[in-house]
């Protein structure tokens, strides 16, 4: 069974940090394209950041550029998601996913869509 589970979220100040983790099993998705999403209730699910399937690409939406890393450890089958500078805006649940259309190319996907496998989420929480 393949899965994508989601840890590390919680609340933390506004100004802080977090991480969080993606791990994957039941299939290697080192050869995949990974990317993180967040959703508030009563909006549609937002892209965050996504990474091409070697680490070589990443990919932000403007308005975490600069504040969010997204790193990955084919190794460990885990994806991460570190959060700096941490606003109240983020405040969502985070998904992570993975794309076969990433498969062994350069490419990283900000799309829904292009995305085969997400996991739970986890909350993240910025109070001001």
């Amino acid at each position: 069974q393949v899965q994508l589970v989601e840890s590390g979220g919680g609340l933390v100040q506004a100004g802080g940090s977090l991480r969080v983790s993606c791990a994957a099993s039941g299939r290697t998705f080192s050869s995949y394209a990974m990317g993180w999403f967040r959703q508030v209730p009563g909006k549609d699910r937002d892209f965050v950041a996504a990474i091409s399937w070697s680490g070589r690409k990443t990919y932000y939406a403007d308005s975490v550029k600069g504040r969010f890393t997204i790193s990955g450890d084919n190794a460990k089958n885990t994806w991460y998601l570190q959060m700096n500078s941490l606003k109240p805006e983020d405040t969502a649940v985070y998904y992570c996913a993975a794309s076969r259309l990433g498969v062994h190319s350069g490419y990283v996907f900000v799309l829904e869509g292009d995305y085969d496998y997400w996991g739970q989420g986890t909350q993240v929480t910025v109070s001001s």
